[in-house]
C-alpha cells in the first residue's frame, strides 16, 4: 500500500524491534489516516523537493512496539503523525538541508533537530497533527550529563 507517491506504508511502518518481538505495527483507521495526512503534507513535497529517496528511520509505533523501545506515552508516533528522517551519507541531502527546508516550507506541528552538533543533527523529527491545528513548534534534543534527554527551543 502506498501512502503518497514516494512512501509505502513498509517503510512507514518498519521496525526490527517489531520483528524481533513479533509486535504488530501495522496502523488502523485514524492511524492510518493521520499517516496518509502525514504523507501528504511533510515527506512527499520533502521527495519532490529535493528529488532524491528520503530514509525514514523511524515512522509508525504501535502502542506496544513504542513501549518496548520507551517511547513516550503521548509520542505522535503511535498516532501516525510523526516520522524521523536521517539523510546523512544517503547520497541525498543532509539532515540540516531537510530540518531548514522543513522550517521555511512546511507546515508542520513539531520540527525538532535531534541532537548531533550546532552544524548537523543526528535526524530530524516532523510531526503533522492530524486536526489540522500545527503549533509549528522547533527544538532541539540534548542529553544532560546524566544521559537524559531534554529539549530547548531552537534559535539561530
Amino acid at each position: 500500500m502506498k501512502l503518497s507517491a514516494n512512501l509505502s506504508l513498509g517503510e512507514f511502518t518498519r521496525s526490527q524491534t517489531a520483528k524481533r518481538r513479533g509486535i504488530d505495527n501495522t496502523p488502523k483507521g485514524e492511524h492510518l489516516e493521520a499517516a496518509k495526512l502525514l504523507a501528504e503534507k511533510i515527506f512527499q513535497p520533502i521527495r519532490e523537493h529535493f528529488g532524491k529517496p528520503i530514509f525514514i528511520s523511524s515512522g509508525y509505533r504501535s502502542m506496544a512496539l513504542n513501549e518496548a523501545i520507551g517511547g513516550s506515552k503521548t509520542s505522535q508516533h503511535s498516532k501516525g503523525e510523526a516520522i524521523d528522517i536521517d539523510m546523512d551519507h544517503r547520497g541525498g541531502p543532509e539532515n540540516e538541508e531537510v530540518f531548514h527546508y522543513i522550517r521555511e516550507n512546511l507546515p508542520f506541528d513539531q520540527l525538532i533537530w535531534e541532537f548531533g552538533t550546532d552544524e548537523r543533527p543526528d535526524w530530524v523529527h516532523v510531526s503533522y497533527n492530524s486536526d489540522g491545528e500545527q503549533r509549528g513548534q522547533i527544538l532541539v534534543a540534548k542529553r544532560n550529563s546524566k544521559g537524559k534527554t531534554y529539549y530547548e527551543n531552537w534559535s539561530k
